[in-house]
């Protein structure tokens, strides 16, 4: 019995030498699933909270001043901004710079006076399904309470009359919501795992090493290595929006060109990030195990399942340097809301600078190994 365990000791103390020695295991084996505990514990919050709204109160008085107030109190409304028209309420949800608006019409006190319904409009953007009937209830039981305190003090009908409107998404499809956000997630992963496998593929063979010894610049190579992946990464996006037009039928309500244009510093970011990857690992399985790493807080953080606004502000600092976080506010944007390129600007221009600087960063650490 003794000589079927012989060596094991030996054996054991090697393994546990290879663990330490390896912190890219010793960082996926304890540190990744307290990362994960604290995006489950901290950062996902099903809880709708301080939606950013937008008010137009085309009564001013002291009454519509009094439900806006009440709204605010509720701590699922944020009032993030007051407009003056129609124009700049629809305006700011098709932005994305609110997710929710209010209209207060300008007959609001004259009808609580004269003992008449009041009607107040609340937009919800269905683009966020997970949170349009969370919005739509709170609103509601905001005027109901307001109606309640007034009734009690004298009248016949229910003063103030909700009348909720889900904007982009009226039947709050889930398809509608999840795909377009999919599109980040599946591109990112697929892009930065071939490109990071294919350079440390070459390493291994030894073939990288043949092409550090030719008058290529670091900085060709790297952008040479990019473009195939690239053309290749945009073909499966034409694709993948086939697939969702008419399979999933999910309608484009805006450009087609403009998706496709600020695509690419997307493309270019994540085509960038996995170079950075591919200079860092040594071996295939890393690069895998580094490129799946990267997709726990893309799905988590960016807005794709949980709203950023209800985040920790330390967790909605770190959504702000996710790729994704960007590209899909891109996506819903054009597909759900029909924005345009005067409404998302900003998300391609820091998606431009992030792409920029994760290649330099890719050629940096590349000249370095050279040198070393």
């Amino acid at each position: 019995m003794k000589a079927q365990f012989y060596g094991f000791l030996p054996v054991c103390r090697k393994e546990f030498t290879h663990i330490v020695r390896d912190p890219g295991t010793l960082f996926f084996a304890l540190l990744l699933p307290l990362v994960q505990l604290f995006l489950f514990g901290y950062a996902v919050d099903t809880n709708v909270r301080q939606l950013p709204t937008v008010v137009l109160d085309e009564s001013h008085t002291q009454e519509s001043r009094q439900l806006v107030e009440r709204l605010a109190a509720s701590d699922v409304f944020r009032l993030a901004m007051t407009v003056q028209s129609n124009e700049e309420l629809y305006g700011a949800m098709r932005a994305g710079k609110a997710r929710v608006g209010i209209k207060v019409p300008y007959d609001y006190a004259r009808r609580l006076q004269d003992g008449t319904t009041a009607t107040v409009l609340v937009l919800v953007d269905g683009s966020e399904s997970s949170t349009a009937g969370q919005a739509v209830n709170a609103s509601t039981g905001v005027a109901l309470k307001e109606s309640l305190g007034r009734l009690l003090g004298g009248g016949g009908v229910m003063p103030i009359e909700v009348r909720p409107s889900v904007l982009y998404n009226p039947s709050t499809r889930s398809a509608n919501f999840f795909v377009p956000g999919l599109i980040a997630v599946l591109l990112q992963t697929m892009t930065i795992l071939l490109i990071a496998l294919s350079l440390v593929r070459e390493r291994e063979r030894g073939t990288l090493e043949q092409l550090t010894m030719t008058p290529v610049a670091p900085l060709g190579l790297m952008v040479g290595k990019m473009i195939p992946y690239g053309v290749l990464a945009f073909s499966e996006l034409c694709v993948i929006l086939t697939i969702m037009r008419y399979v999933f039928q999910v309608p484009i309500h805006g450009s087609v060109i403009v998706l496709l244009v600020m695509s690419l510093p997307f493309l270019l970011t994540v085509l960038g990030l996995g170079l950075v990857i591919s200079t860092k690992a040594m071996t295939q399985a890393e690069a895998f195990q580094l490129s799946m790493g990267t997709v726990l807080p893309s799905v988590f953080l960016s807005g794709y399942i949980f709203l950023i606004d209800t985040m920790p502000a330390f967790f909605k600092v770190v959504s702000r340097i996710i790729p994704a976080t960007y590209y899909i506010e891109i996506l819903r944007g054009i597909i759900l809301r029909g924005a345009g390129l005067k409404d998302l600007w900003v998300d391609g221009v820091v998606l431009t600078l992030m792409g920029c600087t994760t290649i330099m960063l890719a050629a940096w650490q590349f000249v370095r190994q050279k040198r070393g």
